[in-house]
């Protein structure tokens, strides 16, 4: 079914936006220079970054009026919400710009057994309170993201959902039983909640490795969504189960080992002809014109994998681990790889 949204919807639509990312980009500029970044790229790479804002969000528009998500999810931002922990989030500044200052990237909670968690994972990410392992990070995660991809960051992870939809809709075609999504490292639940709109007969799954993480989206998504505490690369679901996997923003936090243990468990846990849809950042592969700006997210954010990530081509890492690749499309600073699990002979 197609939809047809007004011209001042559209207007209404991207004059918000162009609002969020010109006092996000303010914001920015003022943090980098207390902090001592000063730097400013490169006149080719605004350039492009602004091209790939605008593809953007007409991408989004042109999704809502093909039927692939509802144009509720064009106004999901929680708002309200976002602006009752902002004071949380500014108040912890200090601490995340002396850990910064002092590369004190294992400044972790005490009370945290950390036996239980990979050693890749015992990092305070982005520099954030807590790393993963807090209630604080929990809490004010989804509206640091947004404030660091100036208000886009909703917009592009639901550019996964129009291959969802479709390979969903075709395989539901032959089958009686609702279709089963997992949501591999799931955290706070803001994929799964732009899914549910989009896909309401789905039965949905979500694994994450942080218990406040899934606290936190326990509290916000319904109680028909299953969420699972565990380690993406030895997940505690059985093989050919899933019709679905989605996978946002995952793969840039792994080591190269670790990428290629939970791309072989999403191999093992999808049914044979399964879909497979990572949106994570944008590699040099596709965008390479983007490079000034993976070096510096990099430096600035505590991404100790990061750079590694972005020369291990995702489109060739899906078939060396056993996918058929299907598509692979840049998205702003990430891409969307959709992959299948090739059904035997």
């Amino acid at each position: 079914m197609t939809i047809s949204i007004s011209r001042a919807r559209k207007t209404i639509y991207e004059l918000g936006h162009r609002t969020m990312i010109s006092q996000s980009n303010l914001a920015q500029r003022v943090l980098r220079s207390l902090i001592g970044i000063n730097e400013i790229p490169p006149q080719s790479t605004i350039d492009e970054v602004e091209r790939r804002i605008q593809a953007l969000l007409q991408r989004d528009l042109s999704n809502v009026e093909a039927g692939y998500y509802p144009e509720s999810l064009l106004t999901q931002m929680p708002v309200l919400e976002y602006l009752s922990r902002a004071p949380e989030m500014i108040l912890d500044l200090p601490r995340v710009i002396r850990r910064m200052q002092s590369n004190d990237y294992k400044d972790l909670p005490e009370q945290v057994p950390l036996e239980g968690y990979p050693p890749y994972y015992r990092r305070t990410f982005h520099w954030q309170t807590g790393g993963y392992l807090s209630r604080h990070s929990a809490r004010i995660y989804d509206l640091s993201v947004e404030f660091l991809f100036a208000g886009l960051a909703d917009v592009m992870r639901r550019q996964i959902i129009p291959p969802l939809h479709e390979a969903l809709r075709s395989s539901q075609a032959s089958s009686d039983r609702p279709r089963r999504l997992l949501d591999v490292a799931c955290g706070t639940g803001r994929t799964l909640s732009q899914i549910r709109l989009a896909l309401p007969e789905t039965r949905l799954y979500g694994i994450d490795l942080s218990p406040y993480y899934l606290d936190e989206s326990r509290s916000k998504l319904d109680a028909s969504i299953s969420l699972t505490a565990g380690n993406a690369e030895e997940m505690p679901y059985r093989d050919d189960y899933f019709d679905a996997v989605s996978c946002v923003y995952l793969f840039h936090e792994l080591p190269r080992n670790a990428r290629r243990k939970v791309l072989g468990e999403i191999l093992r846990i999808l049914r044979p002809g399964g879909t497979l849809v990572v949106e994570d950042s944008a590699q040099l592969a596709e965008s390479a014109e983007l490079v000034h700006a993976f070096e510096g997210f990099s430096r600035d954010f505590h991404e100790p994998f990061y750079q590694d990530y972005v020369r291990d081509n995702l489109d060739e890492l899906v078939e060396e681990c056993g996918f058929e690749l299907v598509s692979s499309e840049p998205h702003y600073v990430a891409k969307v790889v959709v992959a299948r699990k090739v059904q035997p002979n």
